[in-house]
Formats: structure tokens, sequence, C-alpha cells
């Protein structure tokens, strides 16, 4: 059963958790050939109701001590655009759809979204084109990013926003 993974990390980015649980969202990753999604939430205060039926499912949750097993049974990855998550998802070989919180100020997340798809890891969006771009988009055209250098990926994130530890 194909699914989708949802995750928008340890903040709140309601805007994306309406957009994915939307009805025309739903119909959609049906019409994709995915029966499952999966949302986590974080801190935010959307909360659509979970329900499984013959056709689809919908799972929600808050948080958890690691998603690491949610990104393994994906076969889409939707998220925000914080390094920790895109780094996970791409160390699991998964596709990566990042969406780009354009209502945060001094948003560095767009220049890594930008950076990334630009070498050809992700595509990126806001909640605004997420409909158009899964509509659109050849996963089979990402590249596969090579896991076990996180150093490399470290200089990325410097070299692209000024990222220091």
């Amino acid at each position: 059963m194909k699914s989708v993974f949802v995750t928008v990390g340890t903040t709140s980015f309601d805007e994306l958790v309406t957009c994915v649980s939307s009805k025309a969202a739903l119909q959609l990753f049906k019409s994709l050939g995915y029966r499952k999604l999966v949302l986590q939430i974080g801190r935010g205060r959307e909360v659509p109701e979970a329900f499984i039926s013959r056709t689809f499912s919908l799972h929600v949750y808050n948080y958890k001590d690691s998603l690491k097993e949610d990104i393994k049974r994906s076969d889409l990855i939707i998220s925000h655009a914080g390094a920790g998550s895109c780094l996970e998802a791409l160390e699991e070989g998964k596709p990566l759809v990042v969406v780009v919180n354009d209502k945060l100020m001094d948003n560095h997340q767009v220049e890594l979204a930008r950076q990334l798809h630009k070498e050809g890891y992700l595509f990126y969006c806001t909640c605004s084109t997420l409909l158009e771009l899964l509509k659109s988009m050849d996963l089979s055209s990402l590249k596969h990013f090579v896991p076990g250098k996180p150093e490399l990926f470290s200089e990325f994130l410097d070299k692209v926003v000024g990222f220091t530890q």
C-alpha cells in the first residue's frame, strides 16, 4: 500500500496540515495511487480527524521519539524545510517534497530547499503551489542522495545559509 508521510517537525505549520488533509489533496493522493497519509503535526492547532476506509486512511500524531519508521514505510515524504527533516528523508533515499513556510521572517529554509532542488535531490514549493506540484512532478527525475557523509551536508548548509553550529 503506497503511503505519504507529512512532517512539520517540532514546529507548528498548520497551513501545510490543512493543505494536505483537504478534500482536494486526499482525492489527489488517491488518484496518484497512494492509500495512506500519515501526518506528524508537531505543536499545530490544526488536527484533522483520522479515518480508515476501504480505499484510504489518514493517521495523525503530534510527536514520536523518532520519525525513522514513518520515513522508512513511506513512498513519498512531504516535509517542512527543516535541515534535519530533509537530511533524514534524503539519507533514507525517499522522494522528498519540501514545503517552505513563506510566512516565516528571515526564512533561510527557502535557500536550503532551492539549493537542494537545484542539485536535483528534491522538489520544493509553498502550500499554495503544492497540489499543482504533486500533479506535475516526476519522482524518477530526482537524484539519489548518498548517505553517510553528514559533514558534506554541514558544509553545504554553511555555504548556502551561513549555518554554523
